[in-house]
């Protein structure tokens, strides 16, 4: 079997067992083909054993109860800080224990992925991700139809060019023609998607940014380094997991935080909320950070 034979197939079974239901006539469409190879490409399913269901309208599905087969939104990822989490727990097994090099194994694939996303979504947002990643796919534009934003209060469309999400679906990473630069939009403020015929125009300009400790998201990383206490450094690793690597042992109790952070109101808000078991080290931008801003912060921890 030819390799773009192989890439429609796999294309097809995606959109068969997606939240969004297509006519033969939709799928042909979508992958660029004739509603004869799509014809085709169903008995080639039925063959292998996976069971096809017709639905009112000419839809087709792929059925849940195929054998070998799972539907993607049934799978459940981890994501970085749930497989760090899940490392712990199985570094406290037993060297003896036979199940524990299997158990790495199969982490191991998920644990140094950095952008693992969970595929349960439900209602019409599954429907928006599901466009989402359909004009991924196609290197489509699309329209975010009444999308709400936090930072200005306004509910407006976006035209943008998606290509990439956070972990859990949670925010789609896309570059926005308007302002001419990437942005992160939450994938529950969308009220809807629409993929235009329009190709990306920008993609030597799509960038994804990063996500630190504290999971706060940005293009631009600042070294912070903390010498925390007993309680600190137990709230930082119960809090935010990932920050466990980040962290090493100093004399009489004490732990030194050396990370890089994307801005510096996650950790502002946790250093002002246990000033009395952190110092700050070597860090003079954020000290004159948290000198500029404490009120601000202890306004927004106090509510």
């Amino acid at each position: 079997m030819d390799q773009p034979k192989v890439e429609r197939l796999l294309r097809l079974m995606k959109l068969m067992t997606g939240n969004v239901n297509y006519t033969v006539n939709d799928l042909a469409e979508r992958l660029g083909t004739t509603y004869r190879s799509i014809y085709r490409y169903i008995e080639t399913f039925k063959d292998a054993g996976f069971v096809v269901h017709k639905l009112d309208g000419g839809v087709y599905k792929l059925g849940k109860e195929s054998p070998y087969f799972k539907d993607i939104s049934q799978l459940v990822h981890f994501t970085d800080e749930e497989a760090h989490i899940v490392n712990r727990l199985i570094d406290g097994l037993d060297d003896t224990n036979m199940l524990k090099q299997n158990l790495r194994k199969k982490l191991t694939s998920v644990y140094n992925c950095t952008a693992v996303a969970n595929c349960i979504v439900k209602g019409a947002n599954a429907v928006n991700v599901n466009h989402l990643v359909e004009a991924i796919t196609q290197r489509r534009q699309v329209i975010l139809r009444g999308y709400a934003s936090s930072h200005t209060g306004v509910v407006r469309d976006r035209v943008v060019e998606p290509f990439g999400f956070t972990t859990n679906y949670v925010q789609v990473w896309c570059y926005e023609p308007e302002s001419g630069m990437p942005k992160l939009f939450k994938t529950a403020r969308i009220g809807s998607v629409e993929l235009l015929e329009s190709e990306w125009l920008w993609e030597a300009e799509h960038r994804r940014g990063h996500i630190d400790i504290f999971r706060m998201t940005g293009f631009e990383l600042h070294r912070v380094r903390l010498e925390l206490g007993m309680l600190a450094r137990n709230l930082l690793v119960e809090e935010y997991p990932l920050a466990e690597r980040d962290i090493t042992p100093l004399a009489d109790g004490r732990w030194l935080l050396d990370t890089e952070v994307c801005n510096y109101v996650g950790v502002g808000r946790f250093v002002m909320g246990l000033m009395d078991d952190i110092r700050i080290v070597e860090s003079p931008e954020f000290e004159t950070y948290i000198a500029e801003n404490a009120q601000k912060i202890l306004k927004l921890i106090n509510g």
